[in-house]
């Protein structure tokens, strides 16, 4: 058995059958497990029949102590039972006793409660007899006239002696003087020794400031706080504080240097900070700031209406940026108005008539900034029109001359300067950041509006308008030779001018009136003038007539007759002729020239006008001559060149006049037996007979019976 629960319980792995009866077998001799041995099944099935013998002893055994542990465990639960009710009724009785001793100590705790109510309604009359009885000891002394207590001698108990002077003052003054009580207790009620010892506080506060002793400040401060004298108290703190404060140039930020400093200490000396605080910013403000500004203002207000300006915005926003600083500080409720009210203090009497002296300078300043230009040109400005865009418009239908008299020479001066004009662009954004800073809010579109009412008189007005003007007149006639088109240079600098323009209006005006009224106003004002000068620049339109002019001196100048029918039909070395090469050469250069000048839809409507009228004016110049077989061919390499040329306008119906004209020109040099074919075709299907006609006439072989007779 002994040997059966040690081979059972071996190994601390889970029990397996398997495993249990493998172990067993190659443990008994001829079970057949070992080498070498013969297999025994009757000694194995021995042993195992003796071994399933200890188990069943074994379990036995095993049984009969887990029920002597059962029973164990049993009564061993009853008993804990049975302690468990034992503790339950002990603490039951201990809860009855907490309840009897908590009961007990509130009838104690209200006995004492009640018996301190009473001590202290016997104290209080006591507390109060005693001090009456030191005050009336003190007050025969000032009757006597000989202050003997220690607390009057001793400098060092001035809070006590503060205390006792300033409540016989206020008892004193309580009392009728026509009374004999109140006769004798007149010193104590005259200012006398209450003001007396009022002023040694002041000067022991002073005394203690200089010292820098924070708590003996503290300890004074509090002690005057209950006299008269308190707010001069404050009023010495705070003239103490700017003492060597504003030794630099910089006064505002040695105001925000000293408030910071101020603000860490005011709390620990008086009991009202908030209030103290802002006193010493009103004095600064009142005193020190006013003084400033104005020595600064006054100075040129009346001299130099540039330099005030610039001072009274850079000081309204110095003191304003100052401000934002002061506003992080307790000042008490609303601080933001009190600020703004001391600002407005300061610069009400220059804020009034701002916007008169900004208009007055910006005029001034800008005249002179035209004037100095139209000077150094050597310029006398002439008078321009002023008639409306209605009358503008009247003037283009009818091609009337500008108002300026015969045409000029300008010189190929364009009168227009980007330095003019980024110097106005300069002034008015000056102008309209000042405005910004220094208007009223309620004012703020009003004033902006009046700004860019100058910038449009005199930028665009006065200087864009009247090189418009000018260019215009300067314009020569159709029929002029060597004109130079300088107006197509004032257009395109004006453009440029204009966008800058355009600029300034959305980034300086835009938000000072985009919510206001004034808004719709400036942007007709602005619709106006852009009108304006888009009706002068189609009143520009003639210079297109200069450039057909030019083009036909070219061809009157380079075009001969014998071109189109050469002397020698088998002997022709150019491609195509001179003639073509210059007038193409000059349309290319004023092709760039209105794109360099021009932007948007303006390029592509000048330029359909210019194709349209170079078109016809080759249309008439071809017409003018008859053309042999090889002459047609030259003509039709001419009208090739000239719609490589018609390419660079991108312009579709242009190039398609010059694809229809170069199938015309076909018709030159087409085989008789073949004219109704060609003349039938998709580009000449659609075209009036009398054109196909005018052009078969041009043929040198016309007359013949054959032709006539194949066209007809």
């Amino acid at each position: 058995a002994h040997f059966c629960k040690e081979f059972f319980f071996c190994g601390q792995e889970p029990f397996v059958a398997d495993e249990y009866i493998e172990r067993l077998a190659w443990r008994t001799p001829g079970g057949g497990s070992r080498g070498g041995e013969a297999f025994d099944p009757k000694r194995l099935l021995e042993e195992f029949v003796n071994h399933i013998q200890e188990l069943q002893v074994m379990d036995e055994r095993i049984q009969r102590k887990v029920e002597k542990l059962e029973q164990q465990c049993q009564k061993e639960a009853k008993e804990f039972a049975k302690k468990v009710q034992e503790l339950q009724k002990s603490n039951q009785v201990a809860f009855q006793h907490f309840q009897e001793l908590d009961e007990h100590i509130s009838y104690v705790a209200t006995k004492v409660c009640h018996l301190g109510d009473q001590l202290e309604g016997v104290n209080t009359p006591r507390q109060r007899a005693v001090e009456a009885q030191k005050l009336m000891k003190y007050f025969n002394e000032f009757l006597d006239g000989e202050l003997k207590s220690d607390v009057f001698t001793n400098s060092e108990k001035i809070k006590e002696a503060a205390d006792i002077i300033q409540k016989l003052h206020l008892i004193a003054q309580e009392l009728p003087f026509d009374s004999l009580m109140g006769f004798c207790c007149y010193p104590l009620s005259s200012p006398g020794k209450y003001h007396d010892l009022e002023c040694q506080l002041i000067q022991e506060f002073t005394s203690a400031q200089r010292r820098g002793e924070i708590s003996r400040m503290r300890e004074v401060a509090a002690v005057l706080l209950h006299f008269k004298g308190y707010s001069h108290c404050v009023d010495v703190y705070i003239k103490q504080c700017q003492e060597g404060a504003f030794l630099r140039n910089d006064v505002f930020e040695d105001a925000a240097i000293l408030c910071q400093r101020v603000n860490k200490q005011v709390g620990e000396i008086f009991s009202n900070p908030e209030t103290v605080l802002a006193k010493l910013i009103q004095n600064i403000f009142e005193v020190k700031l006013q003084s400033y500004v104005k020595d600064q203002l006054e100075e040129h207000r009346k001299s130099d209406a540039e330099q005030y300006l610039k001072n009274l915005y850079d000081l309204y926003t110095r003191t304003t940026n100052l401000s934002s600083k002061l506003m992080e500080f307790n000042l008490g409720t609303d601080k933001q108005t009190f600020l703004s009210k001391l600002i407005k203090a300061i610069f009400i009497s220059y804020l009034e008539n701002y916007i008169e002296v900004e208009i007055g300078y910006l005029k001034s300043r800008s005249a002179m900034i035209l004037q100095r230009y139209y000077d150094s040109k050597n310029h006398q400005k002439r008078s321009i029109g002023t008639g409306g865009i209605q009358d503008l418009k009247e003037r283009l239908r009818q091609r009337t001359n500008l108002p300026l008299g015969p045409s000029i020479d300008t010189h190929g001066e364009t009168f227009l300067s980007q330095e003019v004009v980024v110097n106005l662009l300069q002034e008015t954004k000056q102008a309209f950041e000042r405005c910004h800073r220094l208007s009223d809010p309620s004012d703020l579109p009003k004033n902006a509006f009046r700004i860019f009412s100058m910038l449009v008189e005199f930028l665009c007005t006065e200087h864009i308008d009247y090189a418009l003007e000018t260019g215009l007149a300067g314009i020569p006639s159709s029929d002029s030779k060597n004109a130079n088109l300088y107006f197509l240079d004032v257009v395109h600098q004006a453009n440029t001018i204009f966008h800058l323009f355009d600029k300034q209006f959305n980034d300086h005006l835009m938000p000072l009136i985009s919510s206001s009224p004034k808004l719709s106003e400036c942007l007709q004002k602005k619709k106006d003038i852009i009108e304006q000068m888009e009706v002068k620049l189609d009143m520009g339109i003639d210079t297109l007539n200069c450039m057909i002019g030019q083009m036909k001196h070219i061809l009157a100048a380079e075009q001969k007759k014998t071109d189109f029918k050469p002397e020698d039909e088998n002997n022709v070395l150019i491609q195509y002729t001179n003639a073509c090469v210059k007038v193409c050469g000059y349309v290319r250069k004023q092709v760039e020239k209105i794109r360099n000048s021009m932007d948007g839809k303006n390029v592509d409507t000048v330029l359909m006008e210019l194709g349209v009228r170079f078109h016809r004016l080759i249309y008439e110049h071809l017409q003018q001559y008859s053309y042999s077989c090889m002459g047609g061919m030259l003509a039709i390499c001419d009208v090739a060149e000239y719609r490589k040329c018609a390419k660079d306008f991108k312009i579709a119906l242009v190039l398609q006049l010059f694809d229809t004209l170069h199938a015309l020109c076909n018709l030159l040099v087409v085989a008789p037996d073949n004219l109704k074919q060609v003349c039938s075709g998709e580009q000449l299907a659609n075209l009036d007979k009398n054109i196909l006609h005018s052009f078969v006439q041009l043929r040198v072989d016309y007359r013949s019976a054959r032709l006539a007779r194949h066209f007809s």
